[in-house]
Parts: C-alpha cells; sequence; structure tokens
C-alpha cells in the first residue's frame, strides 16, 4: 500500500511538471506548429495533384481449349475463375517490360513525364515514374488490383483499361506460341505419316495389279478348288491352281509385311490427326485470359495528394522534433549550471 502511495504522487507530479514544462515553452512550441501548419499547407499545394483508376479481374485457367473439344474425358472447365497460381502467372505478366514499354510507346509517357530519352540514366528515371504511377497487386480474394495514377483522369483510366487488355493479349500470344509450336510438330509428324501411308499404298496397287487382293482368303479359295479338282480327276485344272498358288505365294511376304504396317500407320495417323486438330485450335483460339470484374472509370476526385495528411504528419512531427529539441537544451543548460560540462 505505501508503495502505491509513493507511485501515485510520482505519477502526478511527472504529470504536473509536463504540462509546466509545455507552458513554459508554449509560445515557441506554438511557433513551430504554425510554421509547421503554413509550410506543410505550401508544400501540398505544391504536388501535382494525380487521379486514380482502377482495374480489378480474375485470371482465366491456362487450359487447353482443344482438348475441351476433342477428348472424351474433360477434366477442366474453361468456365472457372483461375486458382492463386494462374493469377501470380498473369500478375508476373502484367508487370512485365512487354507490357510496361507498349504503354510507354503508345501513351508517349516520355513527354507526359517529362523526361528527355537522350539524358544519362533516362530509361532509369522512365521506369521509377511508371512504377510510382502504374501499380498492381494480387488480393486477399484472390483477383488482381491493377491502379493508375496520372494529372489527367481520363489518362489514367484508358492507361488501366489498356493494362488489363494488353496483359489478356500477351498472355494469349504467350500461350499461342507455345501451342503454335506444339502444332507444328503434330503437322510434320502427321505429315510424315501420311507419306508412309501413301508409299504403302503404292505398294499395294501394285501387288493389286498382279492379282493380289487378300492373300489368305486368296490362297484358302484356291486350295479348295484344288483339292477339289484334284479329287475329282481334273489334273489340268489342279495344275493350273497350283501354278496360281505359287505365284500369289511368291508375294505372301510382302504383302503380310505392308498390311501389318499399313494398319499400325492408320491408326498412328488417327492419334495424330486428333492430335493435330487439337493444337490447331490451342494455337488460333483467342479466349481471354482474365475476367474483368471492374473496369477503370475516369474519377471526378483526385486522389493524391492528400493535403489534410500531410498537414496532420508535419505537424506532429515539428511538435515532437521542437520538444525532443527544447528537452536537449535544458538538458545541456541544467548540466552548466550544475558545473558538469
Amino acid at each position: 500500500m505505501e508503495k502505491q502511495r509513493t507511485q501515485q504522487p510520482d505519477t502526478a507530479l511527472g504529470s504536473v511538471n509536463l504540462l509546466v514544462f509545455l507552458y513554459k515553452w508554449r509560445l515557441y512550441l506554438i511557433a513551430v506548429v504554425v510554421l509547421a501548419v503554413v509550410g506543410s499547407s505550401v508544400a501540398s499545394f505544391l504536388i501535382e495533384e494525380k487521379f486514380k483508376s482502377v482495374v480489378v479481374m480474375f485470371a482465366a485457367p491456362q487450359h487447353s481449349i482443344g482438348e475441351q473439344f476433342y477428348e472424351e474425358t474433360k477434366n477442366k472447365d474453361l468456365l472457372e475463375y483461375g486458382e492463386k497460381e494462374d493469377a501470380e502467372r498473369l500478375l508476373q505478366i502484367l508487370n512485365s517490360d512487354r507490357i510496361r514499354s507498349r504503354i510507354i510507346e503508345k501513351y508517349d509517357l516520355w513527354t507526359h513525364y517529362e523526361i528527355p530519352r537522350e539524358t544519362q540514366g533516362a530509361y532509369t528515371l522512365m521506369q521509377k515514374e511508371y512504377n510510382g504511377n502504374v501499380s498492381s497487386r494480387l488480393t486477399k480474394f484472390g483477383s488482381i488490383e491493377v491502379e493508375v495514377l496520372d494529372k489527367s483522369n481520363t489518362m489514367a483510366r484508358d492507361m488501366a483499361n489498356d493494362i488489363a487488355y494488353l496483359t489478356d493479349s500477351v498472355s494469349n500470344q504467350m500461350r499461342n506460341q507455345r501451342a503454335l509450336d506444339a502444332f507444328e510438330y503434330a503437322k510434320s509428324s502427321l505429315e510424315q505419316v501420311q507419306d508412309e501411308i501413301r508409299a504403302m499404298e503404292d505398294s499395294l496397287s501394285v501387288l493389286y495389279a498382279a492379282g493380289v487382293y487378300d492373300f489368305t482368303t486368296q490362297i484358302e479359295g484356291l486350295n479348295e478348288q484344288y483339292a477339289t479338282a484334284t479329287s475329282e480327276g481334273r489334273s489340268k485344272q489342279a495344275d493350273q491352281l497350283a501354278e496360281k498358288m505359287s505365284e500369289i505365294s511368291g508375294y505372301a511376304n510382302r504383302y503380310n509385311k505392308l498390311t501389318n504396317l499399313l494398319e499400325a500407320a492408320y491408326d498412328r495417323e488417327a492419334i495424330l490427326k486428333k492430335r493435330y486438330d487439337l493444337m490447331r485450335i490451342d494455337a488460333t483460339s483467342k479466349l481471354p485470359s482474365t475476367f474483368v470484374v471492374d473496369y477503370a472509370a475516369a474519377s471526378d476526385k483526385k486522389a493524391y495528394p492528400v493535403r489534410w495528411l500531410i498537414v496532420v504528419m508535419s505537424v506532429v512531427s515539428a511538435f515532437i522534433f521542437a520538444v525532443i529539441a527544447i528537452l536537449v537544451v535544458e538538458n545541456i543548460r541544467q548540466l552548466r549550471t550544475e558545473g558538469r560540462i
């Protein structure tokens, strides 16, 4: 109890001393606050005003479109929203130099930001200015939010919408290019098999011209006729049938090999044709890579600078700095009075 009673007067005394201290230096503190208000107000009005436009979009899943048409079992839905990984990949494209360069050239940001190209470090300055005005982030809902600041509200709107459009366009180009490479490989493989099939069909045509249409069936038929002719004593006919079977048998290996290879080639052609059609759709399709929830609109109210916040932060900072400076001065004065310095 005694300790508590001792602490309470000390606390009260400290509060009184602080109030006395502030009152003693009130004029100085008031002057600092007034100067901070005036200075920060003037400075805030010298800062260029900027408007903000925002685009919100979701990433679309990067599934094979051709697969949806040609595969019997569909494991993915083209209409579903993308996962976090899809959004992160799209975010990388959005922040890529391909998007940045197109926006800079389309809107002539060198002139708009007043950065001469010929100056040393111009591209570094442009990138810094661009990144200061254009930002994108992944929200907690899995969407991507693109923010654009500019002194022109219409330009901020147009830039934000074009960034969303170009992101979708570049994503499609990358996907189509990858699918085009696969399509070209599927095309060459299909053409190769079709050339092999034509060559084997030409070889079979030669056998057809020689009278070999279906070796197994023909041999079975001739053998049956030969047995009948022999049993009936028709030796001349039996000799002719034997000669015919001997002639056909000379083509047996070649015919069987060609028919087996041709059957396998037809199977490969069917598979490759399916892959060819699938890749062709993937290489030429233009399905969106994004689902835009909100397109950017021209803002009718500036977003930067927030002048009242600048003034408040400046006043608070100036007040705290002034109090610290006074405390330092007071302590030095007291130490001199005590002869310690």
